[in-house]
């Protein structure tokens, strides 16, 4: 049960810092629209999962990945310098599809709410 609790204190540590150093510190354009959503630490504190959520389609999506692929051994190492973990942990990236599900889930609720309105606005047109 302990474990849990550090993992998620580390995650949450190293979420923090991965979106400073990457707004700050990153020169790579590739990766200018970029946020991190969510990192899931392995048990053993030596892998990073990461989620990122960029703005724009899949072409820009897939120019950020490659970006932070490219840029993983700089980022390793500066979270080892500002967490003191015995091992800096190995980041794996990830394109967070959640934003894009909730945009579509939201279109899919206007346009319903949209057609519910239609047949109310024609019969109160007619009398």
């Amino acid at each position: 049960m302990a474990d849990s609790r550090r993992q998620d204190r580390v995650a949450a540590l190293i979420q923090r810092e991965l979106s400073e150093i990457i707004q700050r510190s990153v020169k790579d354009p590739r990766v200018a629209f970029c946020t991190v959503t969510q990192a899931e630490v392995s048990p053993d504190l030596k892998y990073v999962d990461v989620k990122v959520s960029v703005i724009g389609d899949e072409a820009q999506k897939e120019k950020t990945l490659a970006g932070l692929k490219s840029a993983a051994g700089f980022l390793r190492r500066e979270i080892g310098k500002r967490l003191t973990l015995r091992y800096s942990p190995e980041l794996r990236f990830a394109i967070d599809q959640s934003a894009d599900y909730l945009l579509r889930i939201d279109g899919l609720l206007k346009s319903v709410e949209s057609e519910d309105e239609a047949p109310d606005n024609q019969t109160a047109d007619l009398t």
